[in-house]
């Protein structure tokens, strides 16, 4: 009788697993290589010069701008193009500004006329949205003085180009998950067109899921001679800003926010689209004294990782253009490697595209706490487009999944590995073999009958 116990018990879990499989190599996608190859560094390189061109992309050049010069001629242009390859979509994609004044504050002279470029790719399934961003406008040694020369090469033409090429090469592929194509207005002051944006998506309750924000993405040659052109960091919050939870302390989820287990994804996918390409996790918000657009989805409880260059030069970021006891300062293009950029841009379109063709990630994913003991249970709720699902397991001081356990259509496991000594994720599979990013659990108390002999509760 014991022993039917024992079995059924088993049963009713479902799996019991045990901790001896390595994380699988992942294998490319042929239509996600596909999308990849179409990247081009020679339009990437051709669209970062035409940015520099406008002169100007100050925000406060936006009362100046012509059809040819300033912030709103750029923000024309951007659109211009993206209207372009939506007509490559077949009804798919469409195209708008979202303008607004942002009032005068203590840092800015007036108040400004902010306009973001929101080009929307739809996909067949509703409740899932992939955004990759940029922002657009620059500043030199004055960032609201929009009088003066400003190329903004690197900061940010560079990403704004990826974000075209992105939507060029992605725009006729049919996508479960929908794909916003940003370019945003006022980074530079404050963060303004994304706070304004990822605003509104919240108040909507727009079901964003991740945001793969591109930032200062163009450049090989770091100052102090530092350069790996074979790598770009992906930087990721731990708890958002004010977050009090004592619990974090108590089940060890600091190093496991969404933002971690998306950055993860994106380290894990840069190498099988991008070979010789890899991607450098730095675990925090972003750089010291800087911040980016990220952090407005971040603020409103979305998922979001920021991409910048492996080392940058900072005497060509935010300086009047000029040369001074011999060194050229200035953000001008002859500073962008275009092959480096290509190869972020891949990693991005092989990111976003994994994401939004593959399966939704598993919902409310939980670590069952029924008694002490040397084994971990979980359980999650389906996921769309998913045929299968994969626990991930690793040491609590390892920044990588160490080990793996591919299951059928299950939705609950015992692995065979202790809850006290690991952290756990658990991710979705669909039937082409591409991967959700993992879900962390949420411990769950559940009583557990009493032990016969025991006076625990």
């Amino acid at each position: 009788m014991k022993a039917l116990c024992t079995a059924l018990f088993a049963l009713a879990l479902l799996a019991v697993v045990p901790a001896a499989d390595a994380v699988p190599h992942l294998l490319p996608d042929p239509r996600i290589a596909a999308l990849v190859a179409q990247v081009s560094a020679a339009r990437l390189g051709a669209d970062d010069r035409r940015l520099v061109a406008f002169g100007t992309r100050n925000d406060f050049s936006e009362t100046t701008s012509t059809q040819t010069h300033g912030v709103f001629a750029a923000r024309d242009w951007i659109a211009k193009e993206f209207r372009a390859i939506a007509a490559t979509a077949h009804g798919r994609m469409s195209v708008a500004l979202d303008t607004y004044v942002q009032p005068k504050t203590p840092r800015t002279p007036r108040a400004v006329t902010e306009s973001s470029v929101i080009a929307t790719l739809r996909g067949d399934e509703p409740g899932r949205i992939y955004v990759m961003s940029s922002h657009y406008d620059d500043c030199n040694g004055d960032c609201t003085n929009g009088s003066r020369v400003a190329p903004g090469a690197d900061d940010n033409g560079s990403a704004v180009s990826a974000v075209l090429e992105a939507a060029r090469v992605m725009a006729r592929t049919h996508f479960h998950g929908t794909i916003v194509f940003a370019c945003f207005d006022g980074e530079e002051l404050g963060l303004w067109g994304s706070n304004h944006y990822a605003r509104e998506l919240a108040a909507a309750h727009a079901p964003v899921l991740a945001v793969l924000n591109n930032d200062i993405v163009g450049s090989i040659d770091g100052g102090g001679g530092l350069s790996e052109p074979g790598i770009v960091r992906v930087f990721s919050e731990g708890l958002p800003a004010g977050t009090v939870d004592a619990r974090v302390n108590a089940i060890g989820s600091e190093n496991d926010s969404p933002s971690r287990e998306l950055s993860r994804f994106v380290a894990e996918i840069a190498p099988v689209y991008v070979p010789g390409f890899a991607v450098r996790q730095i675990f925090r918000a972003d750089r010291f004294l800087r911040g980016g657009d990220q952090q407005s989805f971040q603020a409103v409880g979305y998922t979001a990782v920021r991409f910048v260059e492996a080392h940058e030069n900072f005497a060509h970021q935010h300086q009047d253009v000029r040369v001074e006891n011999g060194v050229q300062y200035g953000d001008l293009p002859q500073y962008i490697d275009p092959a480096y950029l290509a190869r972020v841009t891949r990693t991005n379109v092989a990111a976003l595209a994994t994401l939004a063709l593959g399966p939704a990630p598993p919902g409310n994913v939980q670590m069952v706490l029924k008694h002490i003991g040397y084994t971990t249970t979980l359980r999650w709720r389906p996921a769309a487009d998913a045929v299968g699902y994969e626990v991930l397991w690793r040491a609590t001081d390892a920044p990588t999944w160490q080990y793996a356990h591919r299951l059928g259509n299950l939705l609950s496991v015992t692995i065979d590995a202790a809850k006290d000594d690991y952290i756990f994720g658990v991710r979705s599979i669909d039937a082409h073999g591409l991967r959700s990013p993992a879900v962390y659990p949420t411990p769950v108390r559940e009583r557990a009958p009493p032990i016969k002999g025991s006076s625990l509760p």
